[in-house]
Protein backbone atom coordinates (compact mmCIF):
# COMPACT_ATOMS: atom_id res chain seq x y z
CA UNK A 1 0.00 0.00 0.00
CA UNK A 2 1.52 3.44 -0.68
CA UNK A 3 2.51 6.14 1.53
CA UNK A 4 -0.80 7.89 0.60
CA UNK A 5 -3.21 5.65 0.37
CA UNK A 6 -1.46 4.74 3.88
CA UNK A 7 -2.31 8.37 5.03
CA UNK A 8 -5.74 8.59 3.67
CA UNK A 9 -7.00 5.64 5.05
CA UNK A 10 -5.79 7.42 8.76
CA UNK A 11 -8.61 8.29 10.72
CA UNK A 12 -9.54 12.17 11.56
CA UNK A 13 -10.17 12.28 15.35
CA UNK A 14 -12.34 14.57 16.88
CA UNK A 15 -11.93 16.04 20.45
CA UNK A 16 -14.53 17.58 22.53
CA UNK A 17 -13.98 20.88 25.14
CA UNK A 18 -17.05 20.28 27.21
CA UNK A 19 -15.32 23.76 28.95
CA UNK A 20 -16.16 25.43 26.26
CA UNK A 21 -19.94 26.36 26.11
CA UNK A 22 -20.22 25.50 22.54
CA UNK A 23 -22.44 22.90 21.69
CA UNK A 24 -20.88 19.86 20.86
CA UNK A 25 -22.95 19.52 17.00
CA UNK A 26 -21.14 22.85 16.24
CA UNK A 27 -17.77 21.32 17.97
CA UNK A 28 -17.42 18.94 15.29
CA UNK A 29 -18.60 21.42 12.76
CA UNK A 30 -15.91 23.81 13.46
CA UNK A 31 -13.25 20.82 13.61
CA UNK A 32 -14.12 19.71 10.32
CA UNK A 33 -13.23 23.29 8.95
CA UNK A 34 -10.32 23.78 10.60
CA UNK A 35 -9.19 20.73 9.65
CA UNK A 36 -9.80 21.62 6.46
CA UNK A 37 -8.23 25.12 6.59
CA UNK A 38 -5.00 23.22 7.80
CA UNK A 39 -5.03 21.05 5.35
CA UNK A 40 -5.66 18.02 7.50
CA UNK A 41 -8.28 17.30 5.96
CA UNK A 42 -8.79 17.34 1.96
CA UNK A 43 -11.36 16.56 -0.90
CA UNK A 44 -12.13 12.60 -0.83
CA UNK A 45 -10.92 12.07 2.81
CA UNK A 46 -12.82 10.01 4.92
CA UNK A 47 -14.52 10.93 7.95
CA UNK A 48 -14.97 8.31 10.79
CA UNK A 49 -18.57 6.89 10.85
CA UNK A 50 -21.10 8.76 12.77
CA UNK A 51 -21.80 5.15 15.27
CA UNK A 52 -17.97 5.51 15.59
CA UNK A 53 -17.57 9.18 16.29
CA UNK A 54 -20.68 8.88 18.84
CA UNK A 55 -18.52 6.12 21.09
CA UNK A 56 -15.10 7.69 20.68
CA UNK A 57 -16.77 10.99 22.49
CA UNK A 58 -19.27 9.01 24.51
CA UNK A 59 -22.42 11.23 22.94
CA UNK A 60 -25.86 10.37 21.10
CA UNK A 61 -25.27 9.50 17.59
CA UNK A 62 -27.97 12.15 16.58
CA UNK A 63 -25.31 14.52 17.80
CA UNK A 64 -22.70 13.11 15.17
CA UNK A 65 -25.97 13.14 12.95
CA UNK A 66 -26.29 16.88 12.90
CA UNK A 67 -23.08 18.18 12.67
CA UNK A 68 -22.40 15.61 9.60
CA UNK A 69 -25.86 16.69 8.17
CA UNK A 70 -25.21 20.09 8.50
CA UNK A 71 -21.68 19.92 6.68
CA UNK A 72 -23.67 17.68 4.12
CA UNK A 73 -26.04 21.04 3.31
CA UNK A 74 -23.27 23.22 3.21
CA UNK A 75 -21.51 20.89 0.69
CA UNK A 76 -18.67 20.55 3.13
CA UNK A 77 -19.28 17.04 3.22
CA UNK A 78 -20.49 14.14 0.97
CA UNK A 79 -22.53 10.61 2.20
CA UNK A 80 -21.96 7.36 0.11
CA UNK A 81 -24.76 4.90 1.02
CA UNK A 82 -22.86 2.06 2.45
CA UNK A 83 -19.26 3.49 1.65
CA UNK A 84 -19.09 6.08 4.04
CA UNK A 85 -18.74 9.84 4.56
CA UNK A 86 -16.40 11.81 2.54
CA UNK A 87 -14.87 15.50 2.17
CA UNK A 88 -16.32 17.06 -1.16
CA UNK A 89 -14.28 17.36 -3.59
CA UNK A 90 -16.15 20.95 -4.84
CA UNK A 91 -14.85 24.16 -3.23
CA UNK A 92 -17.76 25.29 -0.97
CA UNK A 93 -18.45 28.90 -2.30
CA UNK A 94 -19.45 31.52 0.23
CA UNK A 95 -19.77 35.21 -0.90
CA UNK A 96 -16.78 37.40 0.55
CA UNK A 97 -19.30 39.28 3.39
CA UNK A 98 -20.18 36.00 4.88
CA UNK A 99 -16.61 34.93 5.09
CA UNK A 100 -15.51 38.18 6.37
CA UNK A 101 -18.47 37.83 9.26
CA UNK A 102 -17.36 34.18 10.25
CA UNK A 103 -14.25 34.67 10.39
CA UNK A 104 -14.77 37.89 12.46
CA UNK A 105 -16.84 35.87 14.49
CA UNK A 106 -14.46 33.00 14.91
CA UNK A 107 -11.61 35.31 15.67
CA UNK A 108 -13.87 36.85 18.46
CA UNK A 109 -14.42 33.91 20.12
CA UNK A 110 -11.06 32.66 19.84
CA UNK A 111 -9.86 35.67 21.65
CA UNK A 112 -12.35 35.79 23.86
CA UNK A 113 -11.15 32.16 25.17
CA UNK A 114 -8.28 32.29 25.23
CA UNK A 115 -8.12 35.69 27.29
CA UNK A 116 -10.02 33.93 29.74
CA UNK A 117 -7.64 31.34 30.01
CA UNK A 118 -4.83 33.85 30.85
CA UNK A 119 -3.32 34.36 27.65
CA UNK A 120 -2.76 37.74 25.30
CA UNK A 121 -3.36 37.99 21.67
CA UNK A 122 0.57 38.45 21.25
CA UNK A 123 0.52 34.31 22.34
CA UNK A 124 -2.15 33.76 20.33
CA UNK A 125 -0.40 35.58 17.04
CA UNK A 126 3.12 33.53 17.89
CA UNK A 127 0.87 30.23 17.98
CA UNK A 128 -0.61 30.81 14.77
CA UNK A 129 2.69 31.69 13.42
CA UNK A 130 4.18 28.62 14.69
CA UNK A 131 1.07 26.80 13.68
CA UNK A 132 1.43 27.88 10.21
CA UNK A 133 5.07 27.02 9.39
CA UNK A 134 4.25 23.95 11.06
CA UNK A 135 1.50 22.70 7.95
CA UNK A 136 3.57 24.43 5.16
CA UNK A 137 6.23 22.30 6.53
CA UNK A 138 4.03 19.40 6.70
CA UNK A 139 2.82 20.13 3.45
CA UNK A 140 6.30 19.33 1.40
Amino acid sequence: MSTTRANERKSFEFRLDPQSGVPVYRQIIDQVMGGMAAGRLAGGHQLPTVRQVAVDLEINPNTVVRAYRELEIRGVLETQQGTGTFISQQKVKRDDLERQRQLSQLVGEFVSRAGAAGFSVGDLVEQLHDRQSETQKNRR
